[in-house]
């Protein structure tokens, strides 16, 4: 019998997808929402501890994502490879919602979190759900990870 958890995935991205085509919709202007966004130089010092923490978010992403090795098995790595990068989102749209200021990316950072909250307990149950059911088997697995 084959589980079908994709329609709550799906439906999580097309939200996701569709709130960021609504705030990029609704900037008009090429011109960054304020001087301070401009990329040109460095950020000012108030910006300067929202940077880091989304710097930190995706060189813990590449940290746990690279420290991985292959199962052997294809979708075992997917959701393996996965959550560590769910993780990261999470992370930065918690700093989006600590030090952003848009109403629409604030709401898009919600959203992130309500979806990527979800994806990861279901990828979590996934693993838990194709466990080997050798217990030699299951050890060396926890040996390798």
């Amino acid at each position: 019998m084959k589980k079908v958890i994709s329609p709550l995935i799906t439906f999580g991205r097309r939200r996701t997808l569709l709130l960021l085509a609504a705030a990029l919709s609704l900037s008009t202007s090429g011109a960054p929402a304020s001087p301070q966004h401009a990329h040109t130089g460095s950020p000012p010092a108030s910006d300067d501890l929202a940077w880091s923490e989304l710097q930190q978010s995706m060189q813990s992403i590449h940290e746990a994502m690279s420290s991985l090795k292959s199962s052997g098995n294809n979708d075992e790595d997917f959701v393996r490879l996965m959550l560590p990068h769910h993780q990261g989102a999470l992370d930065m749209a918690k700093a989006e919602l600590l030090h952003g200021k848009d109403p629409q990316m604030r709401r898009l950072a919600q959203e992130i979190i309500t979806d990527q909250q979800s994806e990861i307990e279901l990828m979590h149950l996934w693993l838990r759900q194709h466990e080997p059911q050798n217990p030699n088997l299951r050890s060396l697995k926890a040996k390798e990870r």
